[in-house]
């Protein structure tokens, strides 16, 4: 250190021989004033709690749903147009409501039918809200509305398949399921319409029907002896009707071989007619040659190798034999 400079310079050389400067004595600070910021700050606050109370208080109607707008807990308007819409905060709350079609898997119920026997029916119904305000005040929420719906179509199948025999219920051919299914989408709607539900049943579909299990043995046991029953009356009237096509073919055979030896005759008499004539007009013509042919003939069928004749000696066979021809 330069024993000439003053204590404290700023013109200071380290052991490195850099200089360092000194640091400048630091002037005093205003106080900051903060009256002039609280004006913004203020209205920035009230800006952002308003946004957030649109925000919060603002709600979407879509088409598939209704909103429901409640004050204090009670209904006070519907929203079903699509489109944006508000709330009134702190006051107003908003539920949905389906307006779409849904499906309800009806529990299923053992039903006795008109002979008596009993089955299993498992259903489901397509069902959509059509009035929501009715809705809420009948029915209070969609559980509820299902509830009862699924009470109304237990009682209406149950009254419809006990006019109904079980062979017609489960017979595929002769099945009365698809009339059936329509009268009880039919009285499901009159009677959710005379208590106000505010849903409507677009179909209810009968999906299985099934036997209980302690009665599936003995009702398999019938079926399979009446299956046997009927397959013996398609064996006994094949066995009966092959009978008479039997008979049928013998008689038409029997009258077809009498027509033929009957008409087989007629030509061979005719042929000996024809063959009778022809040898008369022949032998007429040389009766004594016509004599001679006969006794020939005669002798042909009459003397064979081991025959012994005896005769006079003036018989006409013994003058040939012997060549006397006089």
């Amino acid at each position: 250190m330069d024993p000439k400079q003053p204590f404290g310079n700023s013109n200071t050389t380290d052991i490195f021989g850099n200089k360092n400067r000194a640091k400048k004595p630091r002037e005093p600070r205003e106080p900051i004033n903060y009256r002039k910021y609280w004006k913004p700050i203020l209205i920035s606050t009230i800006v952002f709690f308003a946004l957030l109370i649109v925000l919060t208080n603002t709600y979407i109607v879509k088409e598939n749903e209704y909103r429901v707008v409640r004050q204090f807990g009670e209904v006070v308007k519907v929203q079903e147009d699509p489109g944006i819409k508000m709330k009134i905060p702190f006051i107003q709350s908003i539920t949905t409501i389906p307006k779409y079609q849904m499906t309800y898997d009806v529990s299923e119920a053992e039903i006795n039918t008109k002979d008596k026997k009993r089955i299993l029916i498992d259903n489901y119904a397509v069902w959509r809200v059509t009035d929501p305000l009715s809705m809420i005040s009948n029915a209070g929420t969609i559980i509820n509305a299902e509830s009862r719906m699924e009470e109304f179509i237990y009682s209406v199948v149950r009254t419809e398949l006990g006019q109904l025999n079980y062979d017609e219920i489960i017979n595929d051919e002769n099945s009365s399921r698809g009339s059936l299914n329509d009268t009880v989408t039919e009285r499901v709607n009159e009677l959710l319409n005379t208590d106000q539900y505010g849903i409507e049943v677009v179909d209810v579909r009968m999906k299985r029907t099934d036997l209980p299990a302690e009665n599936e043995q003995a009702v398999f046991t019938r079926m399979i002896s009446e299956r046997d029953s009927t397959a013996q009356d398609y064996l006994s009237q094949g066995d009966a009707r092959k009978r008479e096509i039997e008979a049928q073919a013998d008689r038409e055979a029997q009258e077809v071989i009498a027509t033929a030896k009957k008409e087989a005759a007629l030509i061979q008499a005719d042929g000996e007619a024809e063959a009778a004539q022809i040898y008369n007009e022949s032998f007429s013509k040389d009766p004594e040659f016509y004599e001679l042919y006969r006794s020939l003939e005669s002798y042909s069928k009459t003397v064979g190798e081991d025959t012994v004749i005896i005769m006079p000696s003036d018989s006409p066979y013994a003058r040939l034999l012997s060549g006397n021809l006089e």
